[in-house]
C-alpha cells in the first residue's frame, strides 16, 4: 500500500494545486489510496458563506475550504478514477481552544474519513510570521504551544491524528528546544491520544524545510510506541506537484527502525492497519 495521507489542494488558501491535477499525477506515481485535507483554520480565515468579507494575503483568499463544492469535487473524482485509485475524504482542521465549538459545527455537517488535528495557530497568532512568538522567550512559546495542544486534546475528540506534533519547531528561530523540557506535556497528550483511540502522522515535509530531524521528532515517536501507541498515518503536506507523494517510503522505514509494525490509512474515521512495503 502506498499512500499519502496529507495533501492541499486548490481548496486550501496556501495551495493552487488543482485537486484533479492531484489526483492524476498521484495515480501516475503509483500512489493506491489519497486522502484530501485541505485547510480549516478557525479563528484567523472565514467560511466563504459566513457573510464576512473575505481577506486577501498574496492574491489568494484567506479562508476555509470551500465546503460544498470541495464535496462535490471530492465525490466526482472519487467516481472518475474508482479502481485506479481510493481518494478519501478528509480534511485538517486546525484547532484552538476557544474554536472548538465551530468545528464541532463542522464536523456535524459532513462525511469524513479522517480530520488531522493540527495547532497552527495560539491566540489567533501565526507560527510563521513569529507573531505568536513574538514578546516571548523560546521557553515561554515551546510551553504554551504545547499547554494549547494539551487543552485541545483534553476537549476536542472528533479527529483521526495529530498532525505533525512538534510543528512549532518548524518556525523557531532560537533553534531545536530541548526535547527533555517539553517531554512532561507531551508525554500527557500522548497518553490522551492513545485512550481516545487516536493516532499521531509523521509529516515528510521535514525533508523539505531542512529539519534535521523527523516531524514529530524520533524522540516523540519513540515515547508513543513506548506508552502503546500504534495509529499512525503518513503525510507529505504536499501544496505543490513537487511535494506529491515524498519520502514516504523513508517515513516507512524509519516507523520499522523504532519498533512499529505498520501504518494506518482510514475509512470513515476508523484506521486500517497495513504491513509495510
Amino acid at each position: 500500500m502506498f499512500a499519502d495521507y496529507h495533501v492541499h489542494t486548490e481548496f486550501s488558501d496556501d495551495s493552487v494545486y488543482p485537486m484533479e491535477d492531484v489526483i492524476r499525477d498521484a495515480v501516475n506515481m503509483g500512489i493506491d489510496e489519497i486522502c484530501i485535507t485541505d485547510h480549516v483554520d478557525y479563528g484567523i480565515k472565514e467560511d466563504w458563506d459566513s457573510g464576512a468579507e473575505i481577506r486577501y494575503r498574496g492574491g489568494e483568499p484567506l479562508a476555509n475550504v470551500d465546503y460544498p463544492r470541495y464535496m462535490e469535487k471530492i465525490h466526482s473524482l472519487r467516481n472518475e478514477y474508482r479502481g485506479r485509485i481510493n481518494i478519501k475524504t478528509g480534511m485538517e482542521f486546525g484547532v484552538q481552544t476557544h474554536t472548538i465549538p465551530c468545528f464541532e459545527a463542522l464536523f456535524a455537517r459532513y462525511d469524513f474519513d479522517f480530520i488531522i488535528l493540527s495547532v497552527h495557530q495560539v491566540e489567533n497568532k501565526e507560527f510563521w510570521t513569529q507573531d505568536f512568538q513574538k514578546g516571548r522567550t523560546q521557553e515561554e512559546y515551546n510551553n504554551r504551544y504545547y499547554d494549547e495542544m494539551l487543552s485541545v486534546v483534553k476537549q476536542y475528540k472528533n479527529y483521526s491524528v495529530l498532525g505533525h506534533m512538534d510543528l512549532i519547531k518548524r518556525y523557531d528561530e532560537a533553534g531545536i528546544y530541548p526535547f527533555e523540557k517539553v517531554r512532561p506535556v507531551i508525554e500527557e497528550i500522548l497518553k490522551i491520544v492513545i485512550a481516545d483511540g487516536k493516532g499521531i502522522e509523521i509529516n515528510t515535509s521535514s525533508h523539505r524545510y531542512g529539519l534535521t530531524d523527523s516531524m514529530p521528532s524520533r524522540d516523540i515517536l519513540k515515547l508513543y510506541r513506548s506508552l502503546g501507541g500504534e495509529i499512525v498515518t503518513i503525510g507529505s503536506d504536499s501544496h505543490k506537484p513537487e511535494h506529491l507523494g515524498t519520502y514516504i517510503k523513508e517515513a516507512e522505514e524509519l516507523l520499522k527502525e523504532l519498533g512499529f509494525e505498520g501504518f494506518c490509512t482510514y475509512d470513515k474515521m476508523k484506521p486500517v492497519f497495513h504491513k509495510f512495503r
